[in-house]
C-alpha cells in the first residue's frame, strides 16, 4: 500500500447510486477496501403500485443483513418516481427492513426514466419534489433518515433554488447535489461553485458530488462547494482506494486489488446471467484503466470473449466451474 496526503481535514465521505455499474457486488468490494462512511442503492422504481418486500431486497439485498454491506458499511436504499402517495406507502414498506434511510432521485438523466416522470425531470417541477419529500418523510418512523439526491436542473439551472429548498422544507435531513444539469449529462466541468449557492440557501447539510477523481479533484470540490462531505462514483470505481487516498490513509495497489476483483467476479457469478457477466467485469476494468495500466492490459486480454469460463481463465488463471442450472436463471 502507499500513501497519498489527504486534503486539510478529512471529509465525510459517501459512496454514490449508480444504475447498471454500482451494485451490490461492487459496494461490497468497494466498502471492503474502505474509507466510505454510507451507500446509497442504486434507484428502486416506484409506479402505481406497492411493491413486495423480494423488489427491495433484490436492488439492495444488503436490508437482509442488517442495512450493511459485508464490510459493515451502511446502506440507505434510493427510491424513484413521480406519485407522492405511491411514494410514500412504498416508503413506509422499505422502513420495515431498516435501511440505513431512504433516499429519493431527483437526479436520474436517463431518457425513458425522464420520459415516466421520475429522476431529473422532476427538477421542473419544485412543488411536486416538496410533495414527495413531506409524503415520505410523513410515512416513515422518525428514526429512519429521508434523504434526497438532486442535480442543478432538468435543462437548465433556473430552479436550483426552488429545488433545494422544497426538499429542505419536505424534511429532509441530508441533500447530495450532482453539480450539473441533467442536460449536461456527465460531461465535464461539474460546477462545484454552484453547489455553494445551494449551502448558503438551506438549512440541511449539503454533500457534494460530480467530476471527484482524484485527491485534488477533492481538495478544490471542497473549497468552491463550501461542502465537508463528498459523495463518490465513477472515481472511486476507476480508482478504489481513492476515499481512503482522500482521508490520508494507505491504499491499495493493483496487487492488493486482486482478491477483490475475483471477489467481484464470484458475486457477479451468483446473481448476473452468464451471457452478462462478461460485460461487468470489463466496465468495471474500463474504468480502472484510468488509475492502473494493468486494468488496461486485463481488458485487453478479455476484450474479444463473452464466454464466462474464458474470462475466468484469463483473469484469474483458471476457468470457473460450469454454473448450476439454477444460475441459468439468475437475473441481473
Amino acid at each position: 500500500m502507499t500513501l497519498r496526503p489527504a486534503p486539510p481535514a478529512a471529509p465525510r465521505l459517501l459512496l454514490a447510486p449508480m444504475e447498471g455499474l454500482l451494485d451490490c457486488s461492487l459496494r461490497d468490494v468497494l466498502t471492503r477496501v474502505g474509507g466510505v462512511e454510507l451507500c446509497v442503492s442504486e434507484f428502486i422504481r416506484v409506479t402505481d403500485q406497492l411493491l413486495p418486500a423480494r423488489v427491495f431486497t433484490r436492488i439492495a439485498p444488503e436490508l437482509l443483513t442488517g442495512g450493511r454491506t459485508a464490510a459493515g458499511t451502511p446502506v440507505r436504499a434510493q427510491l424513484l418516481g413521480g406519485d407522492p402517495v405511491c411514494l410514500a406507502e412504498n416508503a413506509a414498506r422499505l422502513a420495515e427492513l431498516s435501511p440505513a434511510g431512504v433516499d429519493l432521485n431527483f437526479g436520474c438523466p436517463a431518457p425513458v426514466v425522464n420520459r415516466h416522470r421520475g429522476g431529473a425531470v422532476l427538477l421542473d417541477e419544485p412543488e411536486l419534489v416538496h410533495a414527495i419529500v413531506a409524503a415520505v418523510r410523513r410515512a416513515v418512523p422518525a428514526a429512519v433518515p429521508v434523504t434526497a439526491k438532486m442535480r442543478l436542473g432538468h435543462l437548465d439551472d433556473s430552479r436550483m433554488l426552488d429545488c433545494a429548498q422544497a426538499i429542505a422544507d419536505g424534511g429532509a435531513a441530508e441533500l447530495v447535489v450532482h453539480a450539473r444539469t441533467k442536460a449536461e449529462g456527465y460531461r465535464p466541468p461539474a460546477h462545484w461553485h454552484r453547489i455553494a449557492e445551494i449551502r448558503e440557501a438551506v438549512a440541511l447539510p449539503v454533500v457534494a458530488n460530480g467530476e471527484v477523481w482524484t485527491v485534488d479533484d477533492a481538495r478544490r470540490c471542497l473549497a468552491e462547494s463550501g461542502c465537508d462531505a463528498l459523495m463518490l462514483g465513477r472515481g472511486m470505481v476507476a480508482d478504489p482506494g481513492l476515499a481512503r487516498a482522500i482521508r490520508g490513509e494507505p491504499v491499495p495497489g493493483w496487487t492488493a486489488l486482486q482478491p477483490e476483483l475475483r471477489r467481484f467476479w464470484a458475486s457477479v457469478g451468483a446473481r448476473v446471467e452468464p451471457r452478462h457477466r462478461a460485460g461487468r467485469l470489463k466496465q468495471w476494468l474500463g474504468l480502472m484503466r484510468r488509475r492502473f495500466p494493468e486494468a488496461g492490459e486485463a481488458f485487453a486480454r478479455i476484450r474479444e470473449t463473452n464466454d464466462a469460463r474464458r474470462v475466468e481463465a484469463l483473469m484469474f488463471g483458471e476457468p470457473a466451474p460450469a454454473p448450476a442450472p439454477a444460475e441459468a436463471d439468475a437475473v441481473t
